[in-house]
């Protein structure tokens, strides 16, 4: 954990009065884009009856789309990388961004997990992203994003959450349960109600606000933002962009051919438009944190001959160096 002085950094506590998600998801990038420099914000928000699908997921596969909406729910894409999520009101969603100097993974997780203890709740950080009870059943994800100035760290913490609607929604692949070695979405997951039943929303906001005050220091004001407030134009355009049919679904092709894989790091889904033995279209789909392997292979593919070599002699000239890359380039060379 780095060693900072906090005296002259902002801190800044942001609540949202709405359970829409599309507005959420919209006032954290709000926030994140206009965050000043020496600033860390924790940003507290709750999604009604929500799936949130990761950046370059397909979100039919990944959700029973009609039902949800069907049932009134909604269907939204966060900006960062990883699988999809269920959000109710029995889950608090929690968001840390942070200047470039000031972010500290460790300390966000101190916030988190220190927030569940004085719950009552020992809890742990495991894998790539996920928090868990000391048997291992996980009651929080995170996903993560970075520009060159600024990163940001989100979550959930399942407090009560459906756990059999939870389960109706998402489809989550045989093969990435085989990966984890459990047998269904709700087999893996818990709720901290079941460790501590008076445990609510309002008791694990104050739980957060003061571990990050222990954290930090003290924090001026606490901000809150409301769908019907008088709002920023930018915000009003980021709630545009994230509500939109566009965004949440993207395009639906019929592809001529499809190959699926999963590794370590997560699944991948490529699928090939082809003309006159030219791919003219790549849709590459995953739940790996690190979203830049699918949206490398969306932009170097189209234009290709549809060969092994031509394919291959492509994506090594890219020159990039993603481990999760070269696991799919040796993947590709048998398949193709």
């Amino acid at each position: 954990m780095k060693h900072m002085d906090y005296r002259n950094v902002k801190k800044r506590l942001v609540f949202s009065t709405s359970n829409n998600p599309w507005f959420n998801l919209a006032l954290e990038e709000y926030l994140f884009n206009t965050m000043e420099d020496d600033t860390v914000i924790m940003y507290l928000w709750q999604n009604e009856n929500t799936v949130v699908i990761g950046k370059t997921q397909n979100a039919w596969k990944e959700c029973r789309t009609a039902l949800l909406e069907e049932e009134g729910g909604y269907l939204a894409r966060r900006s960062t990388g990883g699988g999809a999520v269920y959000h109710d009101l029995g889950n608090m969603c929690y968001t840390f961004m942070a200047s470039s100097n000031l972010y500290d993974l460790e300390r966000q997780l101190k916030v988190i997990l220190g927030a569940v203890r004085d719950q009552g709740i020992e809890a742990q950080f495991t894998g790539r992203n996920d928090i868990t009870l000391m048997d291992g059943r996980k009651f929080s994800g995170n996903a993560f994003k970075f520009i060159k100035d600024k990163g940001l760290m989100h979550g959930t913490l399942l407090l009560n959450t459906d756990s059999s609607v939870m389960a109706r929604y998402l489809q989550v692949s045989k093969a990435k349960m085989q990966a984890k070695g459990v047998e269904s979405v709700r087999s893996r997951v818990a709720n901290l109600i079941e460790l501590n039943p008076d445990i609510t929303p309002e008791k694990i906001s104050e739980s957060l606000k003061k571990e990050f005050s222990k954290e930090y220091g003290s924090w001026e004001t606490e901000e809150i933002y409301g769908m019907y407030d008088d709002i920023p134009e930018e915000l009003k355009k980021l709630y545009e962009k994230y509500s939109s049919w566009e965004f949440r679904y993207g395009e639906t092709p019929s592809f001529d051919m499809a190959f699926e894989n999963r590794f370590t790091w997560g699944g991948i889904d490529i699928n090939l438009s082809v003309e006159k033995g030219v791919i003219t279209k790549a849709y590459v789909y995953s739940d790996a944190m690190d979203t830049a392997v699918a949206e490398t292979l969306a932009d170097l593919l189209p234009g290709i001959p549809l060969d092994r070599d031509e394919i291959l002699d492509k994506l090594n000239e890219a020159g990039i160096n993603l481990t999760e890359l070269k696991d799919v380039k040796n993947w590709l060379a048998e398949v193709l």
